[in-house]
């Protein structure tokens, strides 16, 4: 799925490449109606002689205007081509946020610490924290380099004291730990910021 998706993604900047921009569209179905200085009238003047011959397109970027020359053909190849960019932008945006995307966003870094606060959740929000943080170790944790574990608590946990190497077998090993973690009352006011600063600690993270 991650392949299949930078595929597409790597479709839209070909697409880009291909110069899909409103001025490179608009240079190929017309041409911009010009404005010079006369100096003898002391002012810029418009051509005017496409006027009334040609429609015409005014940009709200800069104000320019541009003379449709082009057939309905070419118009409707470029309708195409858009149509086809706007696909692959929903595309990567659906992917971008489903699954564990949609909670976690995407994780970029190679090296990172997931710091665990369940606070005082109860059972039930308990298990959906970790079915949620599996999702994020089975999914995304797998194309990184390097994790750990920490779980903020009165005594602070770590899945392992320094951060690992991803394989199958350790992204699998920290599952089971995550599932093993009892539910505890809160922690004190300062296990978050201990459990950070701990994370922080480890030079190689991200």
């Amino acid at each position: 799925q991650l392949l299949t998706s930078s595929s597409k993604w790597l479709q839209i900047y070909g697409l880009k490449r291909n110069k899909l921009s409103l001025s490179h569209i608009l240079s190929q179905i017309g041409f911009q109606h010009r404005k010079d200085y006369v100096t003898t009238l002391g002012k810029l003047v418009a051509s005017r002689y496409a006027d009334g011959l040609f429609p015409q397109y005014k940009r709200a970027q800069d104000g320019s205007v541009y003379n449709l020359t082009a057939k309905k053909e070419l118009i409707l190849h470029f309708v195409d081509c858009l149509m086809g960019a706007i696909e692959l932008y929903k595309q990567r945006m659906e992917w971008l946020t489903s699954e564990s995307r949609q909670i976690f966003g995407v994780i970029q870094e190679r090296c990172i610490v997931i710091v665990l606060d369940f606070g005082t959740a109860a059972q039930t929000e308990f298990d959906l924290c970790r079915h949620a943080l599996s999702m994020v170790l089975v999914e995304q944790v797998t194309q990184i380099a390097k994790f750990n574990l920490i779980r903020a608590a009165l005594n602070l946990m770590k899945w392992q004291q320094q951060s690992t190497p991803v394989s199958q077998h350790t992204v699998k090993s920290a599952v089971m730990w995550l599932w093993k973690l009892d539910l505890m009352t809160a922690a004190s006011h300062t296990s978050s910021a201990e459990a950070l600063l701990e994370a922080m600690s480890d030079e190689a993270v991200s």
